[in-house]
Protein backbone atom coordinates (compact mmCIF):
# COMPACT_ATOMS: atom_id res chain seq x y z
CA UNK A 1 0.00 0.00 0.00
CA UNK A 2 2.98 2.60 0.90
CA UNK A 3 4.39 1.58 -2.29
CA UNK A 4 1.27 2.37 -4.51
CA UNK A 5 0.61 5.86 -2.15
CA UNK A 6 4.28 7.02 -3.01
CA UNK A 7 3.90 6.14 -6.57
CA UNK A 8 0.84 7.87 -6.66
CA UNK A 9 2.45 10.84 -5.04
CA UNK A 10 4.78 11.15 -7.87
CA UNK A 11 2.58 11.19 -10.29
CA UNK A 12 0.30 13.67 -8.96
CA UNK A 13 3.61 15.78 -8.54
CA UNK A 14 4.77 15.23 -11.81
CA UNK A 15 1.68 16.29 -13.54
CA UNK A 16 0.03 18.71 -11.24
CA UNK A 17 1.45 21.93 -9.32
CA UNK A 18 0.73 20.46 -5.74
CA UNK A 19 1.33 23.65 -3.00
CA UNK A 20 0.71 22.30 0.08
CA UNK A 21 0.13 19.28 2.13
CA UNK A 22 -3.21 19.09 2.24
CA UNK A 23 -3.49 19.77 -1.71
CA UNK A 24 -1.79 16.31 -1.75
CA UNK A 25 -3.74 14.81 0.57
CA UNK A 26 -6.88 15.41 -1.20
CA UNK A 27 -5.14 14.70 -4.56
CA UNK A 28 -4.45 11.05 -3.15
CA UNK A 29 -7.86 10.69 -1.76
CA UNK A 30 -9.29 11.48 -5.01
CA UNK A 31 -7.45 8.37 -6.20
CA UNK A 32 -9.04 6.23 -3.53
CA UNK A 33 -5.80 6.20 -0.74
CA UNK A 34 -7.41 6.94 2.78
CA UNK A 35 -4.38 8.88 3.90
CA UNK A 36 -3.81 11.46 6.84
CA UNK A 37 -1.67 14.64 6.64
CA UNK A 38 1.01 12.69 9.12
CA UNK A 39 0.89 10.04 6.35
CA UNK A 40 1.07 12.26 3.59
CA UNK A 41 4.45 14.29 5.06
CA UNK A 42 6.04 11.44 6.10
CA UNK A 43 6.36 10.07 2.62
CA UNK A 44 7.00 13.64 1.68
CA UNK A 45 10.38 12.97 3.73
CA UNK A 46 10.66 9.70 2.96
CA UNK A 47 10.48 10.68 -1.09
CA UNK A 48 12.72 13.48 -0.48
CA UNK A 49 10.59 15.87 -1.84
CA UNK A 50 11.45 19.69 -2.23
CA UNK A 51 9.43 22.63 -2.64
CA UNK A 52 10.46 24.57 -6.07
CA UNK A 53 9.25 28.10 -7.43
CA UNK A 54 7.03 27.89 -10.40
CA UNK A 55 6.98 30.08 -13.35
CA UNK A 56 4.28 32.29 -11.61
CA UNK A 57 5.89 32.89 -8.35
CA UNK A 58 4.53 29.78 -6.26
CA UNK A 59 6.06 26.83 -4.41
CA UNK A 60 4.85 23.47 -5.85
CA UNK A 61 6.58 19.80 -4.48
CA UNK A 62 9.30 18.09 -6.70
CA UNK A 63 11.45 15.57 -6.85
CA UNK A 64 15.29 16.42 -5.94
CA UNK A 65 16.27 15.54 -9.54
CA UNK A 66 13.33 17.92 -11.24
CA UNK A 67 14.72 20.39 -8.71
CA UNK A 68 18.37 19.77 -9.85
CA UNK A 69 17.47 20.41 -13.20
CA UNK A 70 15.69 23.66 -12.58
CA UNK A 71 18.53 24.95 -11.20
CA UNK A 72 20.98 23.85 -13.58
CA UNK A 73 18.69 25.41 -16.09
CA UNK A 74 19.26 28.71 -14.26
CA UNK A 75 22.86 28.59 -14.17
CA UNK A 76 22.91 27.90 -17.89
CA UNK A 77 20.57 31.00 -18.26
CA UNK A 78 23.18 32.80 -15.88
CA UNK A 79 26.39 30.96 -17.74
CA UNK A 80 24.57 32.20 -21.04
CA UNK A 81 24.36 35.97 -20.33
CA UNK A 82 27.69 36.66 -18.24
CA UNK A 83 30.01 34.97 -19.96
CA UNK A 84 32.39 37.29 -22.21
CA UNK A 85 34.84 34.82 -23.52
CA UNK A 86 35.79 31.30 -23.86
CA UNK A 87 39.71 30.18 -24.34
CA UNK A 88 42.46 27.86 -23.49
CA UNK A 89 46.08 27.65 -22.87
CA UNK A 90 47.17 23.90 -22.70
CA UNK A 91 45.20 22.37 -20.11
CA UNK A 92 43.21 25.51 -18.58
CA UNK A 93 40.28 26.95 -19.83
CA UNK A 94 40.00 30.73 -18.83
CA UNK A 95 36.74 32.40 -19.22
CA UNK A 96 35.96 36.01 -18.10
CA UNK A 97 32.77 36.87 -17.38
CA UNK A 98 30.89 39.97 -16.57
CA UNK A 99 32.23 41.77 -12.90
CA UNK A 100 30.72 39.84 -10.03
CA UNK A 101 29.17 36.75 -12.01
CA UNK A 102 32.14 34.43 -12.05
CA UNK A 103 31.01 32.04 -9.07
CA UNK A 104 27.60 31.95 -10.71
CA UNK A 105 28.65 31.13 -14.12
CA UNK A 106 31.19 28.41 -12.65
CA UNK A 107 28.53 26.70 -10.87
CA UNK A 108 27.09 25.94 -14.59
CA UNK A 109 30.11 23.88 -15.60
CA UNK A 110 30.26 22.31 -12.20
CA UNK A 111 26.61 20.89 -12.46
CA UNK A 112 27.25 20.38 -16.16
CA UNK A 113 29.97 17.26 -14.83
CA UNK A 114 32.03 17.30 -17.50
CA UNK A 115 33.67 14.06 -17.40
CA UNK A 116 37.30 16.18 -18.15
CA UNK A 117 37.24 19.02 -15.56
CA UNK A 118 39.13 18.23 -12.69
CA UNK A 119 37.98 21.62 -10.86
CA UNK A 120 36.67 25.19 -11.22
CA UNK A 121 37.97 28.33 -9.63
CA UNK A 122 36.35 31.46 -9.94
CA UNK A 123 37.05 34.83 -8.86
CA UNK A 124 35.29 38.33 -9.48
CA UNK A 125 35.03 37.85 -13.48
CA UNK A 126 36.92 34.91 -14.11
CA UNK A 127 36.52 31.22 -14.41
CA UNK A 128 40.12 28.89 -14.52
CA UNK A 129 38.72 25.12 -15.92
CA UNK A 130 41.58 22.69 -14.94
CA UNK A 131 41.67 19.59 -17.66
CA UNK A 132 44.13 16.55 -18.24
CA UNK A 133 45.50 17.82 -21.21
CA UNK A 134 45.09 20.34 -24.21
CA UNK A 135 43.23 17.92 -26.08
CA UNK A 136 40.32 17.74 -23.33
CA UNK A 137 40.79 21.42 -23.00
CA UNK A 138 39.73 21.89 -26.62
CA UNK A 139 36.81 20.22 -26.33
CA UNK A 140 35.62 21.43 -22.99
CA UNK A 141 35.80 24.72 -25.02
CA UNK A 142 33.75 23.25 -27.41
CA UNK A 143 30.98 22.27 -25.07
CA UNK A 144 30.52 25.40 -23.20
CA UNK A 145 30.63 27.32 -26.30
CA UNK A 146 27.48 25.05 -27.27
CA UNK A 147 26.12 25.83 -24.16
CA UNK A 148 26.24 29.20 -24.32
CA UNK A 149 23.67 28.82 -27.81
CA UNK A 150 20.74 27.37 -25.43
Amino acid sequence: MKNARQAAILAIIEHDEIETQEELAQALRQRGFQVTQATVSRDIKELKLLKVSTPRGAYKYATSGRAETSLSDRFVRIFTHAVISIEYAQNIVVIKTLSGSANAASEAIDNAHFPEVLGTIAGDNTILVVVHDEAEAQDVCSKLHAMMQK
